[in-house]
This record gives C-alpha cells, sequence and structure tokens, in this order.
C-alpha cells in the first residue's frame, strides 16, 4: 500500500522538476519598442549609466548547469519590454530533491536612456 502512496508522489517531482519558469512583473509606465533578445546585456552590478526600471524578473527551474540557458529565458522575457539590460539582484540554487539543485535568479529589467 506505501508503494502505491509513494509512486504519484514520485511521479509529481519528476513532472515538476523540469519545469523551468520566468515571471514578469511591469513597474513602468508606458510602452516602449522592443528590443532584439540577443543584445539585452546580463549585467551583475548597476551601470554608470542613467537609466529606468521597466520591471522585475523572476527565473526559477533551470538546471544547475544551464546558466546559459537561464540568462537567455531572460533576454527573451525582458526584450518585450523594450529592455536593454537586465541587473540580476539575486541569484541561488534549490536543492531539488535526489541529489539535484536548480537555479534560480531575480533582477530588473532597464532601458538606457
Amino acid at each position: 500500500m506505501k508503494k502505491l502512496l509513494i509512486l504519484p508522489l514520485l511521479l509529481l517531482i519528476v513532472a515538476f522538476a523540469g519545469c523551468a519558469a520566468v515571471d514578469v512583473t511591469k513597474t513602468a509606465s508606458g510602452f516602449y519598442e522592443p528590443t532584439d533578445p540577443n543584445k539585452v546585456e546580463i549585467l551583475k552590478t548597476k551601470p554608470d549609466r542613467k537609466f529606468i526600471e521597466l520591471g522585475t524578473l523572476t527565473v526559477t527551474g533551470f538546471e544547475s548547469s544551464e546558466t546559459a540557458k537561464m540568462h537567455n529565458a531572460i533576454r527573451a522575457k525582458a526584450a518585450p519590454l523594450g529592455a536593454n539590460a537586465v541587473i540580476l539582484t539575486e541569484e541561488g540554487m534549490t536543492p531539488a530533491g535526489f541529489g539535484s539543485y536548480k537555479r534560480w535568479a531575480t533582477g530588473v529589467a532597464i532601458r538606457f536612456l
């Protein structure tokens, strides 16, 4: 009987373990021309140039080795806001079960003035 209860739980863990997500919250008023995702910069610190904040982005669920894939997902979601860059404010890894970890990050999409 215990095996029957454990199997659905394991299936749920496996189903959700592979899911990556990017959440965007627009914070700026107005709309800007979308930018090319390939040109959106990923920054670790605030730039010296003047900028406005367009929104916040939160990404979760990427494999620990998928930093580039995670950054590309951030670029893809920031570009429609008109972002020139995303300043990563936090990054980390969270346990995903069975000794594996998932990468996460939060950042601010910005547009240079």
